[in-house]
């Protein structure tokens, strides 16, 4: 097995390092400049592996990052961990927009008054041929910290009169936010 080389140093000491790890918040970027850092001491690839709970091809791909751009680049994470999304952000708020200010019945899309996930997972694979799950689609309402909810019960004795003016007047409200 062939020794791992710090092949450029980039004007790092392991005792600059060391005073850069106690920095370092995030526990598994630390690592990655601790397993710098024992590289650089002379420690072998596979001991470092074991020191620091990571396999050794890690250490090297580490070792190798910082050969190549210095502790900037082993520390750049440009992609967040997880899959891409189903829709483009565009997309996510359009479908936003569309729940918070519409009704299915409003965009043609059946005689519900509410959305659900099943309306929503037709409506997203017709308009953008996109297919998700509906446990998908209502983790990502969650995500969007939207919530379903459901129509409270109609008071018996509630005044008609009063209750009509209600309607007329959240009506009204609904046309000045469309």
């Amino acid at each position: 097995m062939k020794r791992l080389k710090m092949t450029n140093d980039h004007g790092w000491t392991p005792r600059t390092l060391r005073k850069q790890e106690r920095k370092i918040k995030d526990a598994l970027l630390r690592a990655r400049v601790t397993a710098v850092r024992l590289v650089m001491e002379g420690y072998l690839g596979k001991d470092v592996a074991k020191m620091v709970h990571l396999c050794r091809q890690s250490v090297a791909l580490y070792v190798a990052r910082f050969n190549e751009g210095g502790l900037d680049h082993l520390l750049d994470r440009r992609l967040p961990p997880g899959r891409m999304p189903f829709l483009t952000e565009e997309q996510q708020q359009e479908i936003r927009q569309l729940v918070l200010t519409t009704t299915p019945v409003d965009v043609g899309w059946g005689i519900s008054s509410s959305w659900n996930t099943r309306i929503l997972q037709s409506y997203i694979q017709q308009t953008y041929g996109v297919s998700m799950s509906r446990e998908g689609i209502r983790k990502w309402l969650h995500r969007l910290r939207l919530s379903w909810t459901r129509p409270t019960d109609k008071l018996v004795k509630g005044d008609p009169t009063l209750q009509a003016a209600f309607e007329k007047e959240l009506e009204f409200i609904k046309k000045m936010n469309h």
